[in-house]
């Protein structure tokens, strides 16, 4: 079964739907059915092929390929969407809601005109909507989202000085917690690892994955290894480049010197030590029987005569009276 991928914002997620026989590539626009009526995307995923068993649900087909009657109606609907933004906010302010309007956005067809906004509470916006229904004569849904989501509708500059990843690439949001900024040893300071929206930054799920694998590779602070037939002590370790910092040539003064190592240098290093065959000490050779005597100054032995000690014989008559 082919589908293709298919994004409606710059930096929103990818949704995938059935081509069924229509010829469309990547970078090509359509209009696709959704749960929301006909909605107008970019195609940022060309057809490939996938089994059916790995779909997860069914998928809504590809209406047709956009053209440019479709273009020219997509840039109508972003027109409306600034007036009725305006009309919003003003009706708002009339009901005295405690409530921000964000952005409003158009489906393809008209039919339903969605209103995001940020509020720090419920709010009871009944009235609202019977007002908007009766000046746009279309469905009217109006949607609560968080402090993320707002970053992500608004954009901005992070800490880096970089546009916001939610805002320029990132499709869905990642979860973050504060034991991702233990592990990459940060510090705990809220204004240091927070966004402009006021969560944790989502960048330190960037690199959790390295710190987890390089924590089961590289020793912990305070091990012992073996460095250049010394012992030394691991004093610091640096994860993300994989280094350590050694403590050579400690005394009992509290005496050393610190070196920065790569660990994986120093493996290959072991293993190249390791691999080399011990220097055997050379052996005292045998005393080997000469079988040449007349070659020697030595006087041969006589291998016949039997050692052993005999007992002297007595003389006969000595015991007689």
């Amino acid at each position: 079964m082919k589908i293709i991928g298919v994004r409606f914002k710059p930096s929103g997620k990818v949704y995938y739907f059935d081509p069924r026989d229509i010829d469309i590539e990547a970078g090509d626009y359509a209009i696709v059915e959704t749960i929301r009526g006909l909605e107008y995307g970019l195609v940022v995923q060309g057809p490939k092929s996938v089994a059916e068993e790995e779909l997860k649900y069914e998928l809504k087909p590809v209406v047709r390929k956009a053209s440019p009657d479709d273009q020219l109606t997509n840039v109508e609907n972003k027109e409306k969407e600034k007036r009725a933004f305006e009309i919003c906010r003003e009706k708002i302010d009339k009901h005295g809601l405690d409530m921000r309007l964000l952005n409003v956005e158009y489906t393809f067809d008209a039919g339903k005109i969605i209103f995001y906004f940020i509020a720090d509470s419920r709010v009871d916006f009944r009235e609202l909507v019977k007002d908007l229904a009766a000046i746009f004569r279309t469905r009217i849904e109006l949607r609560q989202i968080g402090v993320r989501d707002e970053a992500k509708l608004i954009g901005g500059l992070g800490s880096c000085g970089r546009e916001l990843c939610c805002a320029s690439w990132m499709g869905d949001f990642q979860p973050v917690s504060i034991k991702m900024a233990k592990d990459q040893e940060l510090s705990l300071n809220p204004t240091k690892i927070s966004g402009v929206c006021g969560r944790l930054m989502c960048c330190l799920n960037y690199e959790q994955v390295h710190y987890e694998d390089m924590r089961k590779i590289l020793p912990r602070k305070g091990s012992k290894l073996t460095y250049q037939n010394e012992e030394a002590r691991v004093n610091d370790v640096n994860y993300l480049t994989g280094k350590i910092q050694l403590k050579i040539h400690e005394t009992q003064e509290d005496v050393f010197d610190l070196i920065w190592i790569d660990y994986a240098d120093y493996l290959n290093q072991e293993a190249r030590l390791a691999l080399k065959e011990p220097v055997e000490k050379p052996q005292e050779k045998e005393k080997v029987q000469n079988l040449y005597p007349h070659e020697t100054n030595d006087k041969p032995k006589d291998k016949g005569k039997d050692k052993r000690k005999r007992r002297p014989r007595r003389k006969k008559g000595r015991n007689k009276k």
